[in-house]
């Protein structure tokens, strides 16, 4: 057991967000207080996930429910943190759009047993992927299309469509959100070894094995991300993602 769960985990656990929260603080950095509640709610999440899994994977709709939540729980979360409108929605596109098809060609090919003990933990990773692939493509696109708005309008005076004008100025920093995944696969074993690997050996199985696990890993997750990447720049493109106000009839 590589940590022992007891008063001193807490401890320090509780130490290292302070000092967190403190520099974050103290250096006026943004999300002082976000760092504070993401801590604290991870805790609670995680003690309440790991009381639940163990009776969710004995039943297939229990497991097809978790799976929606966890769905549910990455759409409201990567939508709102691009846009405040209601078109936030429109980021379970993209996450399902790279996550199902991975999934699928798994159980498909039987790599992934259709058990919940497998299941969730490996959709879970696809899912955090895209959700964070989504986010950062999300946010980073419309930045450029506010900060660039005249040339977008130019574009539309010299008789470019739409969907044209926008992508010209968001196609190229729209591949900034692959940057993580790419250079977390470049450096894996000579930088850091990733959760998958290491758990694989905690568990037991030989470094092959564990290598095997963490390259499908890494690879799974660079085409989650690249779809996930491609279908925010689609919807943006297409005026279905944005962050113009609404009407009022429509409200916030």
């Amino acid at each position: 057991m590589l940590l022992p769960v007891n008063a001193t985990l807490a401890v320090v656990l509780a130490v290292l967000l302070v000092a967190a929260v403190t520099v974050a603080a103290l250096c006026r950095l943004d999300h002082a207080r976000d760092i504070a509640v993401a801590g604290l709610r991870a805790a609670a999440q995680l003690a309440a996930v790991s009381f639940l899994i163990g009776w969710v994977v004995r039943a297939v709709p229990l497991l097809v429910c978790f799976l929606l939540l966890m769905f549910a729980v990455a759409v409201r979360t990567a939508g709102r943190r691009i846009t405040r409108n209601r078109t936030w929605w429109w980021a379970a596109v993209p996450i399902a759009a790279g996550v199902l098809p991975v999934v699928a060609a798994l159980l498909l090919t039987g790599l992934v047993p259709p058990r919940g003990v497998t299941l969730i933990p490996v959709t879970g990773i696809l899912m955090g992927g895209a959700l964070t692939a989504t986010v950062l493509s999300g946010r980073r696109v419309l930045d450029e299309l506010e900060t660039r708005r005249g040339e977008v309008e130019a574009g539309l005076a010299l008789g470019l469509p739409d969907r044209e004008a926008r992508l010209e100025v968001a196609r190229p920093v729209a591949s900034d959100a692959l940057l993580p995944g790419l250079d977390q696969t470049r450096t894996v074993g000579l930088v850091t070894l990733p959760g998958a690997f290491v758990g694989m050996l905690l568990g037991g199985a030989s470094p092959v094995q564990a290598g095997a696990v963490q390259l499908f890993v890494l690879v799974a997750l660079l085409a989650v991300q690249a779809v996930a990447v491609s279908v925010v720049l689609e919807l943006v493109a297409c005026g279905r993602l944005h962050r113009v106000p609404l009407s009022p009839a429509e409200g916030e």
